[in-house]
């Protein structure tokens, strides 16, 4: 960002504009003084933020403010003068080059290397050295054009990056971009002015300045927030998976007393209010004790996965089937107690029939039930029915 449009005026270094009259604000210092201002603005943000892109934003800023002071006084030597202009010039191009690097600080940090200055180089002495031989007809247009040119790129990748984060300021900051490349390939092609045309050129840039301004202010503040929604949803995520671990049992992967306490409340206020049967089987795998004591721990730790796996494939995605401890399972089944031993007496045919080959020799099921009523004054009453029909199930009575 440069003064682009006040310097323009000149053909050579013989044509140079006059000093601002007597009483009368320099505009080229009006617009070094908004480009500070902004600037000043950009530090308060810096040290609420620390954002590397507002970093950024600050040296394209500050040397937005250099470039038109470089010229807003006028030498009574024209070779100095087109010297300042052809400087200031390229400290535009400089600004304009750190807009686009600012957008790609925004996600990572711009690996800037050590050719850089050996390409600038050259275009450093030119821009200085030029003007002074062959008069500032020779950087007007190669500046503005480049400029254009960085403006452009700068603008299509804030409005990149507008496409994946939907921030507003961001879509101001492109928008403002964009208009700035054409303006300053039309002063490029416009030759010099007349001192009216450089005065509202003057006050174009003044408004650019102050829209592009508010879009960085915007789009900071939006980051935040962007920010604070990503942590969230990673919050939400880590709690998430904290309380699976919390609730499910890390052996056999059913849901754990834990999970039983928080849910259970839920399902009876429930059955109460909607009328929906509720019912409890309580499992208790048969010869478990001694497959652990002949066999070892992990052979009883595959038997008690096996029939884990089997009861969860085996029940309603709407049911619940839990570890209660040790080999017993518990299953909160939406039926009567009449389904519920139907169910019972399905899971042990089907249990003896498709997994028992595999399992060690006299591996079983013994299920009770016991159906949640109405009136039940305890939950745990109903569980304690249900665990004492397993018993006298397994004792064969």
């Amino acid at each position: 960002m440069t003064d682009l449009l006040l310097i323009a005026q000149s053909a050579d270094s013989h044509l140079q504009t006059l000093p601002a009259p007597a009483g009368i604000l320099n505009p080229r210092l009006l617009l070094g003084g908004a480009a500070l201002l902004v600037t000043g603005l950009l530090f308060l943000l810096y040290f609420y933020r620390r954002r590397l892109y507002i970093r950024f934003w600050i040296l394209a800023w500050t040397l937005s403010a250099v470039s038109p002071f470089l010229i807003a006084h006028r030498f009574t030597s024209y070779k100095a003068n087109d010297a300042m202009y052809g400087l200031s010039q390229f400290v535009g191009i400089l600004s304009a080059l750190v807009f686009v690097i600012s957008a790609d600080a925004y996600r990572t940090s711009p690996r800037l290397q050590r050719g850089y200055g050996l390409v600038l180089l050259p275009v450093l002495i030119w821009f200085t050295l030029a003007p002074v031989g062959l008069g500032t007809r020779v950087v007007h247009a190669p500046g503005h054009l480049m400029i254009a040119a960085c403006f452009t790129a700068a603008g299509l990748a804030y409005l990149a990056l507008t496409r994946h984060t939907r921030m507003l300021g961001a879509a101001v900051v492109g928008t403002v971009m964009v208009v700035l490349a054409g303006a300053n390939a039309s002063w490029a092609f416009g030759g010099q002015g007349s001192a009216g045309l450089s005065d509202r050129a003057t006050f174009l840039n003044l408004a650019l300045y102050l829209a592009m301004a508010l879009g960085m202010q915007l789009m900071t503040f939006e980051d935040m927030t962007y920010e604070l929604r990503v942590t969230n949803r990673r919050l939400e995520s880590a709690q998430g998976e904290l309380r699976e671990l919390v609730t499910r049992d890390a052996l056999t992967g059913c849901r754990n007393r834990r999970f039983f306490e928080d849910v259970i409340s839920r399902e009876i206020q429930r059955h109460r209010r909607y009328g929906i049967p509720l019912s409890l089987l309580f499992i208790d795998v048969n010869r478990f004790k001694a497959i652990n004591d002949s066999l070892g721990h992990e052979e009883g730790d595959r038997v008690l996965q096996r029939v884990a796996a089997f009861l969860v494939r085996n029940v309603r995605e709407a049911d619940y089937v839990f570890r209660w401890g040790g080999d017993e399972f518990l299953i909160l089944i939406s039926c009567r107690l009449g389904a519920a031993e139907r169910k019972a007496g399905e899971l042990k045919n089907v249990f003896a029939a498709s997994e028992t080959a595999t399992l060690p020799q006299g591996v079983g099921l013994s299920i009770g039930c016991a159906e949640v009523t109405p009136d039940a004054p305890d939950i745990l009453a109903v569980i304690k029915a249900a665990d004492e029909r397993m018993y006298r199930e397994k004792r064969g009575e």
